[in-house]
């Protein structure tokens, strides 16, 4: 056995130790492994191409951070400010629950992916929704923030439940088929509404109350 095909481990290991660019040492490792393995420059270069077409939906995350980062350089958070800002009866109650009706919405479509943290709480939600409620301190400002963030966490959660091929769904499939209880997804799915519907009335219940506490 060529035990030199692991030096690839020790290069990772000592490049988070020296805590180098991750992308770089990555590619060093599989440089080192597949030419301890005997591989051709090549034939390195062809895995790279094909791994990265197999997973090209993974690559997407990481083309769409950096845009939202300029975004943000050039006053994304301060135009969401400002729009909601310019909005006549534009409420944090009414903006949070807004927003997880849509959230919920979407997931149960399948489209979990088109909102999130880092592409839309951290940009837009949070930024609005502190212009909505025009926080009083930095611990009520960390508050709301925190509570755009839950919103966005429940309404995917419990949304996504209806969608019947998302992976929870299987996976409950399989569970129960392992277990002598054959069902469709479809009849999971549906099980699923009421828990979402229960899920959207708590949740926005704790938004109207967090919003008149801070009115009291």
């Amino acid at each position: 056995m060529n035990y030199w095909v692991l030096s690839g481990i020790a290069v990772m290991i000592g490049g988070f130790v020296l805590r180098l660019n991750a992308l770089v040492v990555v590619v060093a490792a599989a440089l080192v492994t597949g030419l301890a393995a005997g591989m051709d420059l090549t034939a390195i270069v062809s895995a790279f191409g094909k791994a990265f077409n197999d997973t090209r939906y993974v690559s997407v995350v990481w083309i769409v951070l950096p845009v939202i980062g300029l975004l943000e350089r050039h006053g994304l958070q301060e135009r969401a400010r400002a729009l909601i800002e310019g909005l006549k009866g534009a409420t944090l109650p009414r903006l949070l629950t807004g927003y997880l009706l849509l959230r919920q919405i979407t997931a149960a479509l399948g489209l979990t992916s088109i909102a999130g943290h880092a592409q839309t709480v951290r940009p837009l939600l949070a930024p609005m929704a502190e212009a909505a409620a025009v926080p009083e301190s930095g611990e009520e400002a960390e508050r709301i923030k925190a509570l755009a963030a839950a919103t966005d966490n429940v309404g995917l959660f419990f949304g996504e439940d209806i969608f019947i091929a998302i992976g929870s769904i299987l996976l409950m499939k399989g569970f129960l088929e392992q277990n002598g209880i054959v069902l469709e997804p479809l009849q999971l799915s549906v099980w699923a509404i009421p828990t979402a519907i229960a899920a959207f009335a708590i949740h926005a219940a704790r938004i109207w109350l967090f919003g008149r506490g801070r009115r009291a």
